[in-house]
């Protein structure tokens, strides 16, 4: 059994925004809100490069994120933190890429981010 419960993974699939913070250059945080945040498996989740040039290089320099995926009208959510990797070819990549591809998402993607789940909370 994996660290994402089926609650936490409801929430991610129903909500599909996930709000990702990095870690800048100069050592600052970044927040980028990413729509097409999915869980992948009991450890991971994935979100697509689509327009994430800020995002993806902060990863490659420092591959510590967390996510959180929020219900703004329930007040409640998740924090997920965890190492990210950013995928551009291989299996994986295909594999997630025809995922997005079959669930609709039109949008060219430069590559897919990857995040092993290491924590996992509730926000209160």
């Amino acid at each position: 059994m994996g660290i994402l419960t089926e609650e936490m993974k409801e929430a991610v699939n129903t909500r599909r925004l996930g709000y990702v913070a990095t870690v800048c250059p100069d050592g600052t945080p970044n927040l980028s809100p990413k729509g097409t945040t999915r869980v992948w498996d009991d450890e991971h989740l994935v979100f697509a490069d689509i327009r994430s040039p800020g995002t993806v290089d902060n990863i490659q320099r420092n591959p510590a994120v967390e996510i959180n995926v929020v219900d703004p009208e329930a007040h409640k959510g998740y924090r997920f933190k965890g190492t990210a990797r950013v995928l551009t070819d291989g299996q994986v990549f295909e594999n997630i890429l025809s995922f997005y591809q079959q669930s609709g998402v039109t949008h060219p993607i430069r590559s897919i981010v990857l995040v092993k789940v290491e924590r996992a909370q509730s926000l209160p």
